[in-house]
């Protein structure tokens, strides 16, 4: 697993112009990015989200996770929204507490909404559990968006972890293998020609 995610790091760095070489290097802008990792925070920041940030980082990549790239006064939507736009792939860490929190949904919203591919991954939750709360402090509209990201994230594709029994190491390395799959997809899927005009205009 360790090769597979060595060979496919190295595919990403061969596909990027040697101009664009340093867009894997780390971050000056911290709102430009390639991964978004979007989690509840009093649930995986110190274990999903936290431990995934940092080895995407040691692959090369840019992972943005907003208690590492933020920094006091800044504009919390601001910073956030101009990462989600910017990112290739954006990471959806699940977990029990995920649906109360406001920011969460928000950015699985805005994740979906700018059609990038969502890797999520279920932590300590199953899919069938998680729920937006009608708390009668959202706007019904808010609700649809929410309703329709979750939903969408539900019937994607992802991972399952159990953080009481599962083997961190392997869970590490298939996040990052799928991460970086799909970074490779994303560069694929671009038109050459969108490639080198983003290039001469960074």
């Amino acid at each position: 697993m360790q090769i597979l995610a060595k060979n496919l790091t190295l595919q990403v760095l061969r596909r990027c112009p040697r101009n664009q070489i340093h867009t894997l290097a780390p971050i000056s802008d911290p709102t430009d990015c390639d991964v978004f990792i979007n989690h509840r925070g009093s649930d995986t920041k110190r274990t999903v989200a936290g431990l995934l940030y940092y080895h995407l980082s040691r692959l090369g990549l840019r992972p943005f996770l907003d208690s590492k790239n933020m920094k006091a006064g800044d504009k919390l939507f601001d910073k956030i929204d101009m990462a989600i736009h910017s990112c290739k792939v954006g990471v959806a860490v699940f977990s029990p507490h995920y649906c109360d929190s406001y920011f969460c949904l928000h950015e699985l919203a805005l994740l979906m909404e700018s059609r990038k591919r969502v890797i999520p991954i279920f932590c300590n939750v199953k899919p069938s559990e998680l729920r937006v709360k009608d708390t009668r402090n959202c706007p019904a509209n808010e609700l649809q968006r929410f309703n329709r990201a979750l939903q969408e994230a539900k019937y994607t594709v992802g991972l399952t972890f159990d953080d009481s029994i599962g083997d961190w190491s392997e869970f590490l390395k298939s996040a990052s293998d799928a991460v970086l799959e799909n970074l490779l997809e994303v560069e694929e899927d671009q038109p050459y020609n969108y490639r080198t005009s983003h290039v001469q205009n960074l």
